[in-house]
C-alpha cells in the first residue's frame, strides 16, 4: 500500500500544476519494518538441511517465548506478519481467531512468537503474506531440477560441497541449542553479515550449474526472488503509512526480504539485534 501511495505522489506531479516555489508536499510516514529471521519450530522438514528443535511447548521453552515475546513488544509494533498463507487483500489470518488454543497446541514460530505477541499487544488481526505456487506457476525453488543437472553434467560435488557445509552449520547450531534460549538462538540467525554471506554462498554457488542452454541453477535463484518478491508485495498490501511491521519469517528469506525493505522508497529496515540480546539477557537472569 505505501508502495502504490509513492506511485500516485510521482503521477500526480506529472499530471498537475508544480507547486509553488519553496512549497513542497508533505512526506507520508514511512513504514517501518523489522525483519525478524528464524529456524522452524515445528521441525517441519521443509529445507534443504533441517535442524531438529526440542519441544517449544516445554515449561522452559515456553518461559522463553514469553520473555522473548514480551522485550520485542517493546518496540510496540502495529501489524505482524508471519510466514502463513492468507487470502488477499486483506492477508489477515482466520485461524488467529483461536489463539488461546493454538498457543496450547502448535508449536509454530508463527503461533508461539507472531500470535502470540498479537494477542499480547491486542491486535485485533496477524497477517500472512507467504507466497506458494498455484497451478501454473513455478516451483520457486527447484532444488531437484538442480540436482539432476548437476549429477547428469559431472557437477555433482558442488551440490554435495554446498549440502556437506549446510549439515556441518545446522549440526554446531543443534548442538548449541540446548544451552541456549530462544531468544539467544536467534542471534546468528539475524546477524545480517552472516545471513548474507550464507546466502550469497549457497544461492549464487549454484549459478555455475548449468551449461548456457539449460541454466537451472540461474533459474533457481530467479525463482527463489520472485517467491521472496511476491512476498513483500503482499505485506504492501496491508502496510499503511506510520505503521511498525514486525516479520517473522524463516532466515532464508531474511537477505531478500531486507534488500526489499531497505530499497522501496517509503519503508525503512529497523534491526532486531537489540531485542534479540535484551531478551537473551533477561531469559538468563530468569533461569538462574
Amino acid at each position: 500500500m505505501r508502495f502504490t501511495l509513492a506511485f500516485s505522489f510521482l503521477f500526480a506531479g506529472l499530471a498537475g500544476p508544480s507547486f509553488a516555489q519553496g512549497e513542497s508536499a508533505p512526506a507520508a510516514p514511512e513504514v517501518e519494518v523489522m525483519v525478524l529471521g528464524t529456524f522452524h519450530w515445528a521441525n517441519p522438514g521443509r529445507d534443504a538441511v533441517n535442524m531438529q528443535v526440542d519441544d517449544v511447548l516445554s515449561p522452559r521453552r515456553q518461559r522463553e517465548i514469553a520473555v522473548l515475546a514480551e522485550t520485542l513488544a517493546l518496540w510496540q509494533p502495529t501489524r505482524i506478519a508471519v510466514e502463513w498463507r492468507a487470502a488477499p487483500p486483506a492477508q489477515e489470518i482466520p485461524e488467529y481467531a483461536e489463539v488461546e488454543k493454538l498457543l496450547r497446541e502448535s508449536r509454530n514460530e508463527s503461533v508461539q512468537l507472531g500470535f502470540r505477541l498479537a494477542d499480547m499487544l491486542g491486535h485485533d488481526a496477524v497477517y500472512g503474506f507467504d507466497e506458494q505456487p498455484e497451478d501454473g506457476e513455478p516451483d520457486y525453488f527447484p532444488m531437484g531440477a538442480v540436482q539432476e543437472f548437476a549429477t547428469a553434467s559431472g557437477q555433482a560435488h558442488i551440490i554435495e560441497g554446498l549440502i556437506a557445509d549446510l549439515k556441518a552449520e545446522v549440526a554446531i547450531q543443534q548442538e548449541q541449542l540446548a544451552q541456549q534460549s530462544m531468544a539467544e538462538s536467534l542471534i546468528l540467525h539475524n546477524d545480517a553479515a552472516v545471513v548474507e554471506e550464507q546466502h550469497d554462498l549457497l544461492y549464487y554457488s549454484m549459478l555455475q550449474i548449468g551449461d548456457g542452454d539449460s541454466q537451472p541453477g540461474a533459474e533457481l535463484n530467479a525463482y527463489w526472488y520472485m517467491r521472496n518478491a511476491k512476498m513483500f508485495a503482499k505485506l504492501d498490501l496491508f502496510a499503511q503509512p506510520g505503521d511498525r511491521v514486525l516479520v517473522i519469517v524463516g532466515s532464508g528469506h531474511a537477505t531478500w526480504l531486507r534488500h526489499f525493505v531497505a530499497r522501496t522508497p517509503g519503508y525503512r529496515l529497523v534491526e532486531p539485534m537489540t531485542y534479540l540480546l535484551g531478551a537473551a539477557a533477561a531469559s538468563e537472569i530468569a533461569a538462574r
